[in-house]
């Protein structure tokens, strides 16, 4: 494969993954024919076959013989063998998410209206401090969690600090599942990051609505990939 072909492979891979993980197309839901992915992002059919050999491998998709490519489970369509603290620890993962998205969305429209400047730049450094970590292969719980609590502190009440203190690192998920693909997978961080630079926007642009929603749209994402986890055990 050339370095061309391979680069839009991928992003065409990623476009696909992106796009199932946030629910755009369901598991079940048929995929745009051959010809119709290669109209939309403009590459050939030999890129859009290799993408789909990719996703296929790794259970984002699965072809049915004679009727098209159909979303699959990407959790079901991963070998995973989790350990058994961590098969124990995913009811009490989403109790926490379920937690968190009340607070953490109330937190993040209070901080909407009350950052201060230096709180706003804290905020903005943990989310570069994650992209740093991304780019260099390192690991990101600590820049995900340190994002979190700026927001926390943002809100200029110390209850939400102390909660999110309270929890530690531990109430970033994939820190419990050191064995689920998603802790290390770069994709899926950027995806992470992406939803933290939403927040962050909203939160910059004194947007209280919108950066509740944006809180709240980034817990669920957890959620949804945690509940399709237990399913699987």
């Amino acid at each position: 494969m050339t370095r061309v072909r391979q680069r839009l492979a991928q992003q065409l891979i990623d476009k696909l993954k992106e796009q199932i993980e946030t629910g755009q197309l369901k598991e079940g839901d048929q995929l745009p024919t051959e010809p119709q992915l290669e109209a939309s992002f403009g590459v050939s059919r030999t890129v859009v076959r290799e993408a789909i050999a990719d996703l296929r491998s790794a259970g984002y998709v699965r072809p049915v013989q004679g009727k098209g490519v159909f979303v699959g489970n990407p959790i079901a369509g991963q070998s995973l063998s989790l350990t058994p603290v961590e098969i124990k620890s995913i009811p009490e993962t989403l109790e926490l998410l379920e937690f968190r998205m009340a607070a953490e969305g109330e937190a993040a429209a209070i901080a909407a209206y009350r950052r201060t400047a230096e709180q706003e730049a804290a905020i903005r450094a943990a989310n570069r401090k994650m992209a740093l970590s991304i780019e260099a292969g390192l690991p990101t719980i600590e820049a995900d969690y340190e994002f979190h609590m700026a927001i926390a502190a943002a809100t200029n009440n110390r209850f939400y600090v102390d909660v999110l203190r309270h929890f530690g690192s531990r109430a970033i998920p994939r820190g419990q599942f050191p064995t689920l693909p998603d802790a290390t997978d770069r994709s899926y961080l950027e995806k992470v990051h992406a939803e933290h630079g939403e927040i962050l926007a909203a939160i910059a642009d004194q947007d209280p609505e919108r950066a509740r929603q944006s809180m709240r749209a980034h817990m669920l994402a957890s959620q949804r990939r945690y509940r399709m986890l237990a399913e699987q055990q």
